[in-house]
């Protein structure tokens, strides 16, 4: 079975195809400045040299459209016909109250994403755009919508409602829904498999720290707590946004700057973060440099970062009534073993215990954990695509 995933954002249009027999990645690429000027592909074919390939990409049809002549095409592609492909799979951010798992694409679901614009403007509409795009390229072929929020369902009332006035909740489902949700079942699960046992026994939490960061309580292989909310603005410091602060800093600042609600959610969602406490960059890499180089405001970013990462981390084992595992994924956790060490330094009184040596070796997979640590922490890469290529092969057959 082919299976080729789609991750469409407002501007990008990301592609894997996986032959789901194997699990190997037969072609990748990006589909980049969709509707712009100057638009290309960033295209690899299995283990072969990335390369550009500058096409009409004026709308997301047109860049569905050049995705099915390279994959099929002589000089890059890897199949001979688009009805190879057994089934489409696209990530969608938001499935709201609606969808609590994966489902096969008919007019309703579209009908049901896109009822949730209102709390995903930036994210869902560019996903019905690559549904839509699909839809009309390969009207024949199966689509399945994997949402990020629908792992997050499992999160009991009282932790995903906000100590608003009910009816808020009941007119505009104002509630806790939690974003990621791919990534942080697949390292969960893969977590369970390293360790040789059943996930349903165990209490892990798993860390998805990029540019844009959250943190999961994933109990016998269930989300019961995570730290984004309404909107993925929520928990942790991230890269351009601020996480949680004191709500009523928002009419603060809009008043004493003379913002429209726009321009504060702008300045919140863009402008804070690690680039607003350090002045210079939303990029890790940047920042611990600066912070070698003396720099007091990068110092005092990351501690922030690694403090929130250390609070949830500990707030998430009392919740879970214990714990078995901590994973590190996504760009940062992978990649970061600074940030590793700080976000744990505190914390051996959980059993969580850091081998450093194992911490700064560089692989996909790891269990960075002393031989007595009563807590096991992994470093493991995220594979959100692969993830969403099993959901579908799931429901196909």
């Amino acid at each position: 079975m082919l299976v080729l995933v789609i991750n469409s954002g407002s501007s990008s249009l990301k592609y894997q195809l996986i032959d789901m027999d194997t699990e190997k990645v037969l072609a990748k690429g990006n589909c980049e400045r969709i509707g712009l000027d100057k638009p290309f592909i960033k295209h690899t074919k299995n283990d072969s040299p990335q390369v550009i390939i500058e096409t009409d990409l004026s709308d997301h049809t047109k860049a569905m459209g050049a995705v099915i002549s390279i994959l099929t095409g002589k000089e890059h592609g890897v199949i001979t016909d688009m009805n190879q492909i057994s089934v489409v799979g696209h990530r969608v951010v938001h499935g709201g109250e609606r969808f609590t798992r994966s489902v096969i694409i008919d007019e309703e679901v579209i009908k049901q994403i896109e009822a949730c614009y209102d709390i995903a403007p930036l994210h869902n509409p560019p996903g019905i755009a690559g549904i839509k795009a699909c839809k009309t390229i390969m009207p024949n072929t199966p689509m399945v919508a994997v949402f990020d929020t629908a792992f997050h369902q499992t999160v009991p009332k009282h932790a995903y409602l906000y100590a608003l006035p009910y009816e808020i909740y009941e007119t505009y489902r104002i509630r806790k829904y939690g974003f990621h949700g791919t990534s942080h079942r697949y390292v969960a699960e893969r977590a369970a498999q390293l360790m040789g046992r059943n996930i349903e026994e165990l209490n892990i939490v798993t860390c998805h720290l990029g540019n844009g960061s959250s943190i999961c309580a994933v109990k016998g292989g269930k989300s019961i707590d995570t730290t984004m909310g309404f909107t993925p603005l929520a928990g942790l410091v991230m890269g351009t946004r601020c996480g949680d602060i004191d709500p009523a800093i928002v009419t603060f600042i809009m008043k004493k700057m003379n913002m429209t609600a726009d321009e504060a959610d702008d300045y919140m969602n863009k402008h804070s973060g690690m680039l607003g406490i350090t002045g210079i960059s939303s990029d890790f890499r940047d920042i611990l440099k600066a912070e070698e180089e003396g720099n007091d405001r990068a110092r005092i970013a990351l501690d922030m970062f690694c403090y929130r990462v250390q609070n949830y981390i500990a707030q998430y084992a009392g919740v879970m009534g214990g714990l078995d595992a901590v994973v590190f994924t996504a760009g940062v956790g992978e990649n970061n073993p600074f940030i590793r060490t700080r976000s744990t330094a505190n914390l051996k009184f959980l059993g969580i215990d850091i081998d450093e040596a194992k911490n700064n070796t560089k692989a996909a997979e790891i269990d960075i954990s002393t031989e007595t640590a009563k807590v096991r922490t992994f470093v493991i890469a995220t594979n959100e695509e692969l993830a969403i290529a099993r959901e579908c092969k799931s429901l196909l057959s």
